[in-house]
């Protein structure tokens, strides 16, 4: 483990650890959300968030490598700094501006700018941007309509990489699903029992005397290998999930997920597939 992945895990058990520290459920519920919703922003926005003192020393100033002079931007789908480069095109110098995360760059969060002098913010262009989803995954697909707008360094905090990357990233995911199903009626409790697992999802039609509670773990990794060893470490999920979720850019996965997932009796799919599949038992339409 090198020194730089050190730091992020020191400081991603740091934010765990004083969010459990009360062991309420709704201060761990609305700390996490907080921490999920705003990665980054002005400092005095971020200092009326309710968060335990050594989670909110985890926002520092905004990274040397995702600032241009004295600008940032903000990405459109995790809203932490992107990074900034200049590169050399066709004899010009050109700004680009990209998500430091590869899947959310796959969405369309990669752009270009002319750079500029004096006091006058960049403006990005957004480079050629995917064919968004249709049907089942479009209802989870972000908005990448708004362009982001250059915002000063001075003022504004980030969080340290280590949160961004292991709260910040997965929750996305957590709470889209959770904020679709619950916009279509359905029951859902977040982070049950201090994140034993990510949901419990109350499915049923809205008449039924008593509804089926699914145990929902949401897991986001790069490497579908390492989820599956873990699987198999754990024999199953270690929280009691009966099923995992992947956000649907990582779909490839599920096949390799569900034939160690069966050992177990874990239940592997996507998230648009999962949302579709209550909705239609508790009788609401998905898209």
């Amino acid at each position: 483990m090198s020194a730089r992945d050190l730091e992020d895990e020191v400081a991603q058990e740091t934010a765990f650890a004083q969010l459990c520290k009360a062991g309420n459920q709704k201060i761990y519920e609305s700390g996490r959300t907080d921490l999920i919703r705003y990665p980054a922003g002005p400092v005095s926005e971020l200092s009326e968030l309710r968060l335990p003192p050594l989670v909110a020393d985890l926002y520092e100033d905004i990274p040397y490598a995702s600032t241009y002079r004295n600008w940032w931007f903000a990405c459109p789908v995790c809203r932490w700094p992107m990074r900034v480069a200049l590169r050399r095109e066709s004899g010009h110098e050109i700004g680009a501006v990209a998500c430091w995360h590869k899947p959310h760059q796959e969405m369309g969060a990669t752009y270009r700018f002319r750079p500029v002098t004096g006091i006058v913010p960049p403006e990005l262009l957004p480079e050629p941007p995917p064919p968004p989803p249709q049907d089942r995954e479009a209802v989870l697909w972000p908005d990448m309509e708004a362009i982001p707008e250059a915002k000063p360094v001075e003022g504004y905090k980030a969080l340290v990489r280590g949160v961004w990357r292991y709260t910040c990233v997965p929750g996305l995911a957590e709470l889209a699903l959770r904020d679709q199903l619950v916009e279509r009626g359905l029951k859902v409790e977040l982070w049950p029992a201090l994140d034993a697992y990510d949901l419990c999802v109350h499915v049923g039609r809205k008449r039924a005397r008593k509804k089926e509670k699914l145990r929902v773990d949401v897991k986001d990794y790069t490497s579908g290998t390492a989820l599956a060893q873990l699987i198999h470490a754990q024999e199953g999920d270690s929280g009691g999930a009966e099923w995992l979720v992947v956000p649907d850019h990582r779909a490839t996965q599920v096949p390799l997920l569900s034939g160690v997932g069966e050992k177990y009796d874990l239940k592997v799919t996507t998230a648009s597939e999962f949302g579709e599949m209550v909705c239609e038992q508790s009788g609401v339409a998905w898209s």
